[in-house]
């Protein structure tokens, strides 16, 4: 059974998730989201487990997932328990789809000190770098997807209470590293996400900057359950771990094209 954190950072997903949603349908264990508006983005258009694994059919999940994504041209289920998803991996594989473990982590470690030099930016001080980012990920898609993985940022504003994009500038004014915090100070809960540095300022203590802004904002507003998520198998988790965050539990992501 998930600690109270974890239930709360889970509820907290499953929340933003729908409120961020042009449209959602409810199926059994959870629901689907769509935005037709945000076709390439996998994220705005998915089904989410958000159940226990008692209240799921993990062999029927592959046909749920054909019927509520079939008019699109990927999948992505995403499985908020970790006995759920464990559970879920088997029938999903065989159905073609590739599974990613993520950690779900908590900031136990102190709150930077107020001031630095990150502070909130607008969407279309982002635009650029992010865009230029998203391309080294995606050097072969047309532009029309880059433009939906920057758009999609818009709508996290209906995700939570207080949606912030947080930004640390390198000399000549671009923004160098950015990340989204969204906040909701009735249940004292925060995360952190999407953090990413433009390739050119790599390694300067731009990503510090903005992490550290971002959790003194969260302790701020009150939010004392401060999370993030990060791939199990990727390096970014052992940084994180370097500052102040522990693992509390796992979600799964099952993606097909």
């Amino acid at each position: 059974m998930p600690g109270p954190e974890l239930q709360q950072i889970n509820a907290f997903v499953s929340a933003f998730t729908r409120r961020q949603a042009a449209r959602s349908v409810e199926l059994p264990g959870g629901f689907a989201v769509y935005d037709d508006a945000l076709a390439h983005s996998r994220a705005n258009n998915q089904v989410v487990i958000d159940g226990p694994v008692d209240e799921i059919d993990p062999e029927a999940l592959p046909a749920l997932a054909e019927e509520a994504l079939g008019h699109l041209p990927h999948r992505l289920v995403s499985v908020l328990d970790d006995e759920a998803g464990r559970a879920c991996a088997e029938p999903l594989i065989r159905a073609g789809y590739t599974h990613s473990t993520y950690l779900v982590m908590l900031h136990t470690g102190p709150v930077p000190p107020v001031g630095g030099p990150a502070e909130e930016v607008d969407l279309d001080a982002l635009r650029i770098p992010l865009t230029r980012r998203w391309r080294g990920f995606l050097p072969t898609v047309e532009d029309e997807v880059l433009l939906h993985l920057v758009d999609r940022r818009e709508v996290r504003r209906r995700g939570a209470d207080a949606v912030h994009f947080i930004g640390a500038r390198a000399a000549d004014g671009e923004v160098a590293s950015w990340a989204d915090l969204y906040l909701d100070p009735a249940t004292g809960t925060a995360q952190i996400e999407d953090l990413m540095t433009s390739e050119d300022h790599l390694r300067h203590g731009y990503a510090d900057a903005v992490l550290g802004t971002a959790l003194r904002l969260a302790a701020d507003r009150g939010c004392d359950t401060r999370f993030l998520t990060a791939d199990a198998t990727d390096w970014p988790r052992h940084w994180y771990e370097r500052r102040g965050f522990s693992v509390i539990g796992h979600s799964h992501g099952f993606e097909r094209d």
